[in-house]
């Protein structure tokens, strides 16, 4: 039995099938207004989202809702939106609540079980219920007084706050018991399940076709490719694209692997001039992720013709999918990425994404069941433009040159360290702007680069690392020796949200 999450457009709605996968239950998004096979469903759980339900264009109940008989979960506005079509009331909040908020449990409830009276919970709302429809029972408060959870006690559970989020205490406990108690659920999936079923089914949609990979070497498109590799064989090409936006030394070091440790068909395309071209004068980030974007099909479409390929594999995962607007209507956009929203209208290839249900930390336990190396499953995430998204503003050779230097020596200080595995991203970010310093007797006039490194699951949410003031000297004092056009290291310390991991 399936648990059905119907997206309203709340950044979290992935995290929440996230977490109910995690919990062992097979979870499905769906956008509102998409029909759904209720055969297979044990449980419905209504996402949060950004509109309010009383304007006339909000979004309403599924059109199959009414003929779905079992337990529902309203989170956010997906409590607000129970109470309002039931008959309660919704207002816009005098004190709106965002954040660590905490709650008094008034009265015991399945969902509740096992948990102490009070509890510290995560808000994001400036609406909230006034009045609940009849039959429906205040089961929590917030401090403020605003209802934080309610229940009709027979099909609908409310809560006003976010239990998928990892801010909330004991949220995965409130899913669980909802999940198992409330809605009588057996937890019966694991990834194990995922792959054996992904495989059959690129087996199918695959048959007989010839298909390239849009192989970077990073996590995402490794376990894509070793995926599909398994489904069809030799009849997967791996294409390594080397557009001159890669690592220190990644254009020769990841050919190597993939071809020596792992066996896989690859070729390698040096279309450095290619992209360096397009992107002159180019500074708007998002012009940068199109153009990048572009220019990759444009090379695969030419290798595809080659080879007689009709379908292109790509490391798509779901961060990149919520970010680039595409996982509902009302999702708000953050940033296109090169492998969703960067794609070119007119495109002569199918696109194949094994991987776009997945997060971040999903996909490394399934290239773990693969057999691909821990080397590559334990690499740090690397954006699919590359450096072009870490120099910001234009983009040139000498630009790259000072970025590829200063961030080789940055990851190098941390694995020194022994603080590369414990961190989930670090990175180099060029700036563009220019700061005075002393080279010896004389004036110097060169770039400021700023060091990123972060904590995460994934990706969705992030935290700035609190690495050792040691551990940042060393660095800082290593690139300012030793990279030529560097005058000044600062630390990013913004947290995701406000601030994105990346600076573009």
């Amino acid at each position: 039995m399936k648990v059905i999450v119907v997206d309203y457009g709340s950044q979290y709605t992935q995290l929440i099938a996230r977490v109910v996968r995690e919990l062992g239950y097979y979870s499905q998004v769906v956008q509102f207004d998409e029909m759904v096979d209720l055969s297979d469903v044990g449980a419905v759980v209504l996402s949060g989202g950004p509109a309010s339900v009383y304007e006339e264009d909000a979004p309403r109940l599924p059109v199959w809702f009414d003929d779905y008989t079992g337990k529902v979960l309203g989170i956010c506005y997906g409590m607000q939106l129970i109470c309002h079509t039931y008959g309660g009331e919704v207002e816009p909040g005098k004190v709106a609540e965002y954040g660590r908020t905490q709650i008094a449990i008034l009265q015991h409830d399945e969902i509740f079980f096992g948990l102490e009276k009070e509890l510290i919970v995560w808000m994001s709302h400036g609406d909230h219920v006034k009045t609940l429809p009849k039959g429906f029972k205040v089961t929590a408060l917030s401090k403020d007084g605003i209802i934080a959870s309610a229940t009709d006690g027979k099909r609908f559970w409310l809560l006003q706050f976010h239990p998928e989020v990892r801010h909330t205490n004991h949220g995965r406990e409130i899913l669980e018991n909802f999940l198992s108690k409330i809605c009588g659920l057996t937890p019966d999936w694991n990834l194990e399940d995922f792959l054996k079923q992904k495989v059959e089914e690129l087996k199918k949609i695959l048959a007989g076709k010839r298909v390239i990979a849009a192989l970077s070497g990073g996590v995402d498109s490794s376990v894509a490719s070793v995926l599909v590799h398994r489904a069809i064989g030799d009849n997967l090409l791996n294409v390594f694209v080397d557009h001159g936006l890669l690592r220190k030394n990644e254009e020769n070091d990841v050919p190597r692997v993939f071809r020596e440790m792992l066996g896989l068909n690859l070729i390698k395309i040096d279309a450095r001039k290619l992209f360096l071209e397009k992107l002159e004068g180019v500074t708007d980030p998002e012009r940068k992720r199109k153009i990048i974007g572009e220019q990759f099909i444009r090379v695969f479409e030419k290798q595809a013709q080659e080879y007689g390929a009709t379908h292109l594999v790509q490391g798509t995962i779901y961060s990149d999918v919520i970010e680039s607007a595409r996982s509902g209507k009302k999702t708000a956009a953050i940033k296109s990425h090169h492998n969703v929203g960067g794609l070119p209208r007119q495109m002569n290839l199918e696109i194949v994404e094994p991987l776009r249900n997945l997060f971040k930390d999903e996909v490394r336990v399934v290239g773990e069941m693969l057999g691909i190396p821990r080397s590559i499953i334990n690499r740090q995430p690397f954006p699919g433009p590359g450096l072009g998204v870490r120099i910001l503003g234009e983009i040139t050779e000498e630009k790259l040159e000072i970025l590829k230097e200063a961030d080789s020596v940055f990851i190098e200080v941390l694995k020194e360290t022994g603080w590369y595995e414990k961190t989930w991203q670090a990175f180099a970010v060029l700036l563009p702007v220019r700061s005075v310093g002393v080279r010896g007797d004389n004036r110097a006039y060169e770039y400021v680069l700023a060091l990123r490194c972060v904590d995460s699951v994934e990706g969705m949410t992030a935290d700035w690392s609190r690495l050792p003031f040691e551990v940042l000297d060393l660095a800082a004092h290593r690139i300012l020796n030793n990279v030529k056009g560097i005058g000044r290291v600062v630390y990013d310390i913004s947290t995701k949200p406000p601030a994105t991991i990346e600076w573009e």
